[in-house]
């Protein structure tokens, strides 16, 4: 029973010493101390009732000292809070260092919280990168399309890689000054004959205005010959002509055929009015017979001058159906 004593108060000092030296990091306090950074213990139990991790500020922290930085407790811990990549910052603030850029916490902080890269910022800055774009169509004066892909040779901004537009504008703005080139080329083949005209143009624009980069070159890597626009262009317009005249055409015919048909029942409307009227002339004439105004002599010439008319009219009607024949042979 004398034994129980002591085991239970040796099970609660070590259950006690487990949660201290989890709550509080010894470890990494005494790393601090062998690496020259004097931090308190009471700072690390501050970082842990705010809820950070006392590892991601002090290791970095470490991290910067080593490098020669000027870099607070207080600078990291509140970038933390904000939501940003303290190991990132600091690794940016280190290679900034070491390549002479002026590049002050506050700007990385910034640049970080902004949702970029900022190490691959610094890194760009360095090493500049390439950016190749896609075939660029664009057409001369001559009607020659040419088909370009250029390589724009780019370096970040540091100043200007917040608020500033990215790769896409970069790529958007070239592709305009290329179109802009070529279309203003009297033909594709002073083009192909100076492709270097694209870059000077170009560079000429200022086209990293407003961007997070500056542009150091453009260089036309390929210049395709494509399709001739100018000759399909007339082709398409030539075919249009030809619909609009024959449908204008197709239009005068069926007013042709209207005016016609409009002609035909004239004609048939005439022609029932003269068999009306022939049926009336018999009426007429025993009228006449019957009233004393029309003698048996003046009938008599009257049939001779219709006999005569219908003879003639029988001889045009034969004469004409020989000719016809005639043309048929």
């Amino acid at each position: 029973m004398e034994l129980l004593v002591p085991i239970g108060i040796i099970f609660i000092v070590i259950i006690f010493l487990m949660i201290f030296f989890n709550f509080i990091p010894i470890g990494l306090w005494i790393s601090a101390f062998a690496a020259g950074v004097r931090v308190g213990i009471f700072t690390l139990v501050g970082m842990r009732l705010r809820r950070v991790v006392p590892s991601k500020i002090i290791l970095p922290l470490i991290k910067a000292r080593k490098a020669g930085l000027d870099v607070s407790v207080n600078q990291l811990e509140a970038h933390y809070l904000a939501g940003g990549n303290v190991d990132k910052v600091v690794n940016a603030l280190i290679a900034a260092n070491r390549a002479n850029m002026d590049l002050p916490f506050a700007r990385a902080a910034a640049i970080d919280l902004a949702g970029r890269d900022v190490l691959e910022a610094v890194k760009m800055s360095v090493n500049p990168k390439v950016i190749e774009t896609p075939n660029i169509s664009a057409m001369a004066k001559d009607g020659i399309e040419l088909l370009v892909k250029a390589r724009v040779t780019v370096r970040a901004n540091l100043e200007r890689l917040i608020g500033g537009a990215g790769e896409a504008t970069i790529i958007a703005r070239v592709g305009e000054g290329i179109v802009t080139t070529v279309g203003s080329s009297e033909s594709h083949k002073d083009v192909l004959e100076n492709p270097d005209l694209i870059s000077r143009t170009v560079l000429e624009k200022g086209l990293d205005s407003g961007t997070a980069f500056e542009i150091l070159s453009i260089d036309i890597a390929d210049v395709d010959v494509g399709r001739n626009i100018g000759a399909q262009l007339q082709m398409s317009q030539a075919e249009a002509d030809r619909n609009i005249a024959q449908a204008k055409a197709e239009e005068r015919r069926a007013m042709a055929v209207a005016k016609e048909q409009e002609m035909k029942a004239l004609v048939q409307e005439m022609r029932a009015r003269v068999v009306e009227a022939e049926a009336e002339v018999p009426k007429a004439m025993a009228n006449a017979l019957n009233s004393g105004k029309l003698g048996a002599m003046d009938y008599y010439n009257l049939q001779n001058l219709i006999s005569d008319t219908r003879m003639r009219e029988s001889i045009s009607k034969i004469g004409k159906t020989d000719a016809d024949n005639k043309d048929g042979n």
